[in-house]
């Protein structure tokens, strides 16, 4: 599955805006100090940068392990998961399954709209979500939404969105 539509780009444009506006300021202080400007202090100026990662939502994640995870962006979930030749997640996030019933890769998960999402990666056994009002199997490579209080189970595995 590839990375989703959209949230990769953002995300590159993001790191590329950060970098450019850092790249700016050293500039601008380069230019300042062979201008002859002086801090007082002798100290240099503290320039605030935006943390791209601090404007897109938050979720946290509670996994049945005691854990507790607060994702942003995109990430991919499993025993050991790996992203495919290409692909790139702000996330790995690991989950510690003896039983060995959560896949290596087991989900995907990202943002739309401000709610989460995730995807079944083709796991050997599968994802569940369960709501207040029903339970939906994942059919793997679909996107389903999922808002906080659904509880999501990957083989014998879970975690709720807070």
């Amino acid at each position: 599955m590839s990375v989703p539509v959209g949230l990769e780009g953002e995300a590159a444009e993001l790191r590329k805006g950060v970098a450019a506006g850092v790249a700016a300021t050293q500039a601008e202080s380069v230019a300042d100090a062979d201008a002859g400007a002086a801090d007082d202090a002798g100290a240099a100026d503290d320039v605030a940068v935006a943390d791209p990662a601090a404007e897109r939502p938050r979720f946290v994640l509670r996994f049945g392990t005691g854990e507790v995870r607060v994702v942003f962006g995109t990430g991919l979930i499993g025993r050991r998961p790996l992203p495919q030749p290409g692909e790139s997640f702000d996330h790995l996030v690991t989950i510690d399954d003896p039983g060995r019933s959560v896949s290596k890769t087991h989900l995907e998960y990202g943002a739309h709209d401000g709610t989460l999402w995730i995807a079944d990666r083709f796991s050997a056994n599968g994802t569940v979500v369960r709501r207040a009002d029903d339970v939906i199997r994942c059919e793997p490579g679909r996107r389903y939404l999922v808002a906080s209080g659904t509880v999501v189970e990957l083989g014998q595995q879970s975690f709720t969105v807070a």
